[in-house]
């Protein structure tokens, strides 16, 4: 599979997908018209492992429902991606069976390179 999950009101998400370039074999999936579905979720956890790595910690909801102070499992981390597209680190950027996830420069140059290979 190749696959981009991204928010289109994300600058970095847009100004990443322009940099990388993507081949027309990619198929874009902008989280906020068109939700995750637990599938899909599944097909990401699959490859890397853990929801944890896939939660993002600078969601807004993360700090206004006070989750910092609770003790979440990877369950947990599961249910609140799929309640709300915002707590998807992204972009999640599937080639084959590598995942590549967040904006890290480093993630976005192993994606890069992984696009070249």
């Amino acid at each position: 599979m190749k696959k981009v999950y991204y928010l289109s009101s994300c600058d970095t998400c847009k100004r990443i997908l322009d940099e990388l370039s993507l081949p027309q074999a990619f198929i874009t999936q902008d989280i906020k018209t068109e939700g995750i579905t637990a599938e899909e979720l599944e097909e990401m956890f699959e490859l890397a492992g853990s929801y944890e790595a896939l939660f993002s910690r600078r969601a807004r909801l993360y700090n206004e429902r006070n989750l910092k102070e609770a003790t979440l499992l990877d369950e947990d981390y599961r249910n609140l991606i799929l309640e709300h597209y915002t707590f998807l680190k992204r972009p999640v950027i599937i080639n084959n069976d590598k995942i590549f996830i967040g904006n890290s420069k480093k993630t976005i140059a192993a994606a890069k390179a992984s696009l070249n290979e």
